[in-house]
């Protein structure tokens, strides 16, 4: 359905009408905004609306001031919480109170890390410490949990409580008790002591996790220097260089930036003990037993069970990978040919070109970022009759002039919400692809309006040129699908309570609609709709992308192996305290769950900043896969722009956030209840070659 049409239909629901006016200046397709560079009008009469329409957030200080009101409003609240009777009220005032600080802390913690200004950074960090800080206190405060156990201790009043808000006000229960609220005053204020301490160790880790390493430049053959950034006599490396074909560089790169540094070593064994500290303290066997609670997994004894059954039924197939690279390596380099760990990602790349000739600039031409944001917006029409548009931002609302903003909008429902596109590389922005949640969706009970949620999606790409539109690698589209998952997850949802809206549900789940995407990304049926050439509007041919689904299967078991082990290690890091080092672990489960040797004197883990953010969780990313893959084949094979399916999915996984149990979706959406063996089969068989796709080859 063209813009116009688009359009059109939304002007035949009255109730829209009004908006449509509204914006109908605004709004301009989704592709054209994207192929070319902004143009902002220079209006020095328009008024600065702040950073996202907050109008506090003109200017750094803003954000002081920001935080100021959202922490009076949160005292206001907290006494109407103390004072009102029990009832869904409660979690409505719980929500509501939430909402207010959440509304400030993570605008803050994007801006922290992406604001190209140091004052609007410095700004931000300073108010996520403050709110942090304050939330570490309500997550404390007795008065304040009690007014929720009088309601969740009242059998009466529970009865009466809908679905989600019981299940809401559950989920505010357990953040109380993983705050040690249970606890005598002795150990509540040691609960305390180790959440500080823990804030402290997170952001150090996490921080000197991507530091470099340096070297001397007299310690590395000269010849190679020039593959280094140096700093006066010194080489800095900054990554692994896995890419490289020069197999000096890479077990160079390999030694020196996973070389040990005793701090760093000194503060993720802390951080570790800590985290056990805390979890036993308020009544968990282990941090991961923890922190697993709520998940699809549920417990560590079941993620194990899953990360063995794949392993055991991997074990042929990622030896013959082994193999491949290993004759693959002795054909490159006869003089050095036992594998190596940093030979991996190299080899099985020069595989899977060497087989499929997949080589990226040969797609690229075909994937112009604006012709692959049409090819989007096309499917969430046929899928979910939304539509993308794009809204020209007001002065002040966004933090770099290349930032795009995406009205998402329902042919019936009106508009969803908001997307901020940060799709461009620009200096000190961070080079990780991610999804953040600005604002989240939920039912205003004072206003009786829903909350839109606006959200910001975070890329680094190439900007355009005058002669061509940003072109994309195959990764890069598939990077652009998933985090758009993401988005729409958060769009499509309408939950009651902000609390669990869009991705704040549990962690196994919530990568499930990110890498649903990417098999849409790569079927042919969606990929031919928008897929041409920018200079000639040839189609992107078949084989092309056939060839691209078959070569990543090359090596597949393999990588899978060694997303397992990094799993694995994340597991037993999080169980009970071993009396052995984090390295000694490390080596002794890379021997057992990856298959090559370990490196003396490197500290691979020291570089695993993931331990942050997924501690103990690292394995969701295999889980949500085989989730996906399983509703990929059951539901949208056949037909990937089938309407009714979309709903459906709607309707069962995307609509309700966090508020129901994460398997009670994916059964819904099954309509059975998947067992581990059934998560190992679904990743088993992604391996599977498609023969058509030599067929196909072989006639082309």
């Amino acid at each position: 359905m063209s813009a116009c049409r688009r359009m059109l239909y939304l002007v035949k629901h009255r109730s829209l009408l009004t908006h449509v006016r509204r914006n109908l200046t605004t709004w301009s397709p989704v592709g054209a905004a994207f192929n070319a560079r902004p143009h902002r009008k220079l209006d020095l009469f328009q008024k600065n609306v702040g950073l996202f329409g907050v109008p506090e957030l003109s200017c750094p200080a803003g954000f002081q001031v920001a935080t100021e009101k959202a922490l009076k409003n949160t005292e206001h609240l907290v006494e109407k919480a103390y004072s009102s009777s029990p009832g869904v009220q409660t979690v409505q005032c719980f929500d509501q109170l939430s909402d207010e600080l959440c509304k400030v802390a993570d605008l803050a913690d994007f801006i922290k890390v992406a604001h190209p200004d140091p004052a609007f950074r410095e700004a931000a960090e300073k108010t996520c410490i403050e709110i942090g800080t304050v939330v570490e206190k309500l997550n404390t405060n007795v008065e304040l949990c009690k007014s929720l156990k009088n309601l969740l201790d009242n059998p009466d009043i529970v009865a009466q409580l809908d679905p989600d808000t019981r299940r809401v006000a559950d989920l505010f229960m357990f953040d109380f008790e993983i705050s040690g609220i249970h606890l005598d005053d002795t150990l509540r204020k040691e609960a305390v002591a180790l959440h500080v301490k823990l804030l402290d160790l997170n952001n150090e880790f996490l921080v000197r996790s991507h530091m470099p390493n340096r070297i001397a430049r007299s310690a590395i053959p000269e010849h190679l220097h020039l593959h280094f950034a140096t700093e006066g006599s010194f080489i800095q490396i900054g990554g692994l260089h896995a890419d490289s074909p020069n197999d000096l560089v890479r077990e160079i790169a390999y030694r020196i930036y996973l070389y040990p540094n005793a701090e760093l070593m000194g503060c993720l064994e802390e951080l570790l003990k800590c985290r056990y500290k805390l979890a036993t303290l308020v009544g968990y066997e282990s941090y991961g037993h923890r922190a697993l609670k709520g998940t699809m997994a549920k417990t560590p004894e079941t993620v194990m069970s899953f990360l063995q059954l794949l392993t055991d039924k991997l074990s042929d197939r990622t030896a013959k990978d082994f193999k491949m690279m290993r004759d693959m390596k002795k054909k490159l380099s006869p003089r050095h040919s036992e594998l190596m760990p940093w030979d991996h990602p190299y080899l099985s790349g020069v595989l899977r070109a060497e087989r499929y000739n997949i080589e990226p600039s040969l797609y690229s031409p075909y994937l112009s970022l604006g012709s692959c944001m049409e090819g989007l917006n096309n499917l969430f029409s046929q899928l979910y009759g939304v539509s993308l548009m794009s809204e020209q931002p007001r002065a002040g609302e966004v933090w770099s002039e290349d930032v795009r903003k995406l009205a998402v909008v329902h042919e019936t429902e009106g508009l969803l919400g908001y997307i901020y596109c940060d799709f461009f590389h620009r200096q000190d922005k961070p080079h990780q692809d991610c999804h953040f949640t600005i604002r989240g969706g939920r039912q205003c009970q004072e206003t009786g309006q829903y909350q839109l949620p606006v959200v910001v999606l975070m890329l680094s790409l190439p900007h355009p040129t005058k002669g061509a539109p940003t072109l994309l690698t195959p990764g890069m589209m598939e990077n652009l699908f998933h985090e758009m998952g993401h988005a729409m997850h958060s769009m499509l949802g309408r939950t009651r309570y902000q609390h669990v809206t869009g991705t704040r549900c549990a962690t196994d789940f919530a990568e499930v609609p990110s890498i649903l995407m990417e098999y849409f990304a790569t079927d042919y049926r969606v990929i031919s709709q928008f897929a041409r050439h920018y200079e000639t509007g040839q189609p992107l041919p078949e084989s092309m992308v056939a060839r691209l689904c078959e070569s990543k299967k090359v090596c597949g078991a393999a990588d899978t192996q060694l997303q397992i082990f990094y799993a694995v290690l994340d597991q037993i890091y999080h169980s009970k305290p071993q009396n052995r080092s984090t390295t000694e672990i490390l080596k002794d489960m890379q021997q057992k769950f990856y298959g090559l040797p370990y490196t003396p004197n490197t500290a691979w883990q020291l570089r695993f900043s993931h331990l942050i953010g997924y501690g103990a969780k690292y394995y969701s990313y295999l889980m949500s896969r085989a989730v996906a893959s399983m509703v990929w084949k059951q539901c949208f094979i056949e037909d990937p722009l089938n309407r009714e399916m979309g709903e459906r999915y709607r309707r069962e996984m995307l609509a309700h956030g966090g508020a129901k149990e994460p398997m009670l979706m994916v059964e819904g959406m099954l309509q059975r209840r998947p067992t581990i063996e059934d998560f190992v089969d679904a990743l088993v068989s992604e391996l599977n070659p498609n023969f058509e796709t030599f067929i196909m080859d072989s006639e082309s």
